[in-house]
């Protein structure tokens, strides 16, 4: 897993606020967990996916950005698949 150089507590604390961020945004009611979690991994998606496009960024900064925008997008592919909000 890459974590753009801010370190695994690091990347545990940004990922749970860029995670309450997009629940904050996509208007979802989950858990401090759920929100680390679709924090990083919404960060390490979205990462592989410009990493495709040769296109890359390190820092706090991006990685809260790039954290919620991944975020926010596995909340509306989760939405998509149950069908109802999440």
């Amino acid at each position: 897993m890459d974590t753009n150089g801010v370190g695994w507590l690091g990347a545990i604390i940004i990922g749970g606020l860029a995670g309450w961020l997009a629940e904050q945004f996509m208007k979802s009611d989950m858990g401090i967990l759920m929100n680390i979690i679709l924090g990083i991994v919404g960060a390490v998606v979205l990462n592989a996916i410009l990493a495709a496009f040769n296109v890359g960024f390190t820092g706090v900064i991006a990685y809260l950005i790039i954290g919620f925008i991944g975020a926010c997008l596995l909340i509306a592919v989760a939405r998509m698949f149950r069908g109802r909000r999440v």
